[in-house]
């Protein structure tokens, strides 16, 4: 395929995953929903079932509203609201983590909200590096499996995990070599290249990888273009079309990023030794870092900013901030001050599921070009 063709088919992904749900379904693939962030996609791929990202949508919140106070991320109530709505039917389970407070309540209120879907709580430790990290972090993978042999019937396999792991490594690699591609290609537009990311939770990870290299070895062939104004992203999500509409229309290009949706996921590779490939796999969260919702006392995510922002020739970074996200909130103060100890221009957008107009958005944007 050409490089239109392909982004093509990763914007098709996006536009419709229903559509892409329903089409695994029919081949007779069980689907679990998985919820963010760092859910372990591993077990269930393992297990012959297509792990679909659910980190909600822009929609108008009313059924959620009865479950959830006014004050939380509305990710989480953009969830349960497509859940309740019927948006997930033919799901066979969703497992949600435990990264942030509103994770650790939006479980016990899918059970009430969404009968039809089993809940299976993924329980992260917070001090992930010591031994009894690991084991903590095992013992929730263990329980996530028992979860998913009762929903489906299914059963773990040990070896068909270290082959799934492989095929996440492979994925984790493109997505990697994929950034520095982009950033060298600005006629990928902010929309494109969101696409590309967000594809990745709707399709199986297999599918994926190919398209991805695929695209990679396009773009090698094709001579570099850099002629826009390169900025890096920061913030949990960054897919609004409102948002990226804008950025496109003053020009600026996303030449790497610090998205939990996006680059964030695909620092870490399970690594080759281990006991056992659950071993690997514990160890893999063990090894994360630089994420707002993982625990660091020494919040070594702000100096990894503003070090990409600096290798990737970013001219500013721009934090979309997600509202009422207490972890990305208290990062915000740390980031802005680094950033202007480098001498990096930094601009805060505060974003929901629920917005419709982003005009303040655009002015921001618009002051932040020209300071560029």
């Amino acid at each position: 395929m050409n490089k239109q063709e392909l982004l093509a088919c990763f914007h098709e992904a996006v536009a419709d995953p229903r559509k892409l749900m329903d089409k695994y379904l029919a081949e007779g693939r069980k689907v679990v929903l998985t919820a963010p962030v760092y859910t372990p996609e591993e077990i269930i791929h393992s297990m012959g079932m297509v792990p679909m990202g659910v980190w909600g949508a822009d929609v108008q919140i009313n059924e959620a509203k009865k479950y959830f106070p006014a004050f939380i991320c509305t990710i989480m109530q953009s969830i349960v609201e497509l859940g309740i709505k019927g948006v997930y039917d033919g799901a066979s389970a969703i497992v949600i983590p435990s990264l942030c407070d509103s994770l650790k309540v939006i479980g016990q209120n899918w059970k009430y909200a969404v009968k039809g879907i089993p809940f299976i709580a993924m329980t992260y430790p917070q001090n992930r590096k010591p031994a009894f990290g690991h084991t903590f972090t095992k013992a929730g993978y263990e329980y996530v499996i028992r979860g998913l042999e009762e929903a489906t019937g299914l059963k773990f396999d040990d070896e068909k995990l270290a082959e799934s792991i492989e095929v996440y490594n492979a994925h984790n690699a493109a997505m990697r070599a994929l950034v520095p591609a982009l950033a060298a290609h600005s006629e990928i537009t902010c929309a494109q290249r969101s696409d590309i990311f967000k594809s990745a939770f709707f399709m199986r990870k297999e599918e994926h990888t190919a398209l991805v290299n695929e695209l990679l070895a396009v773009l090698e062939a094709e001579a570099p273009a850099e002629d826009k104004i390169r900025i890096m992203t920061s913030g949990i999500l960054a897919d609004a079309p409102g948002l990226l509409e804008i950025l496109d229309d003053n020009g600026m290009q996303i030449v790497c990023d610090d998205v939990a949706a996006e680059s964030r996921q695909y620092r870490t590779d399970a690594p080759a030794e281990g006991e056992t490939a659950l071993d690997r796999l514990a160890s893999k969260f063990c090894a994360m870092d630089n994420c707002s919702v993982l625990y660091d006392v020494e919040k070594k995510r702000v100096d990894k900013i503003v070090s990409d922002a600096k290798a990737a020739k970013a001219k500013g970074v721009l934090v979309v901030l997600t509202k009422f996200c207490d972890p990305e909130e208290f990062d915000y103060p740390l980031i802005k001050r680094a950033c202007a100890e480098a001498e990096i221009p930094c601009v805060l957008i505060e974003v929901d599921r629920q917005m419709v107009n982003y005009e303040q958005a655009r002015t921001a944007i618009e002051t932040f070009k020209d300071l560029l």
